[in-house]
């Protein structure tokens, strides 16, 4: 009896503290958010050259990709937050934000996930019919104009479920940004049951914020599945 005491009290205390957890919550979806666009910006032109790039710019991007691909991302997040001169730009006090460690954290999520998102950027560029490039050249357009024009926007619609496991995948590596004290969601739940006398609270922490890990993920990709069903290209392959 005094165990089911002790456990609901454990449950009242993480629920007193939802608005601080929810704080982490938002920092972790600002990171996730920010990092996916970082990568996207640097994933579409990397994946763009491996396809219509030169041969030594092939070369380059794809041995950046490797290198990117082969480096932990707790590796990454501590060699840009202490191995580069990141300006300290200030705070967000309301989210407890250190602009350094959430402008490192960003640039290792960002740049690791452009090198996967080229990879699935560079499979939906070869999906798309080498025929639709030449007849794009054929009526005047420059290569990089019939990139834009039309193998980019199918390349976008044809590239939303690998879209989504990346998502995932950037979204729990957001965590690994406790080692440089970013207050994300891990962050916060740590400090949390490291709280004097709230040692028996772990289980109950951990338990929520996997919930909250949860829900995010399963709300975008059914996000995305209905954005993939809207805008999928009819035909499929053509």
């Amino acid at each position: 009896m005094a165990g089911l005491v002790w456990q609901s009290s454990d449950w009242l205390f993480v629920a007193s503290n939802a608005d601080f957890l929810l704080l982490g919550t938002i920092v972790t979806v600002l990171l996730t958010i920010t990092s996916l666009s970082l990568g996207f910006l640097a994933g579409f032109p990397m994946g763009a050259i491996e396809v219509y790039g030169p041969d030594s710019l092939r070369s380059v991007i794809g041995t950046v990709g490797v290198v990117l691909r082969g480096t932990p991302i707790v590796v990454l997040v501590v060699l840009l937050y202490f191995g580069l001169p990141i300006p300290q730009l200030g705070t967000v006090p309301a989210l407890d934000i250190q602009v350094t460690p959430f402008l490192a954290a960003t640039l290792a999520l960002g740049l690791r996930s452009g090198a996967y998102q080229s990879q699935v950027f560079r499979g939906a560029i070869q999906s798309i019919s080498e025929g639709q490039m030449e007849g794009a050249r054929s009526i005047g357009m420059s290569k990089l104009q019939a990139i834009r024009h039309v193998i980019f926007p199918q390349a976008i619609r044809r590239s939303i479920p690998g879209f989504q496991n990346e998502f995932t995948i950037v979204l729990k590596d957001t965590s690994v940004a406790f080692a440089i004290g970013l207050a994300e969601l891990l962050t916060r739940a740590e400090n949390l049951y490291l709280q004097p006398g709230r040692g028996t609270a772990v289980m109950e922490v951990i338990l929520t914020i996997t919930a909250i890990y949860f829900v995010l993920t399963v709300a975008t990709n059914r996000t995305l599945d209905r954005l993939h069903d809207r805008y999928a290209i009819p035909g499929g392959n053509e």
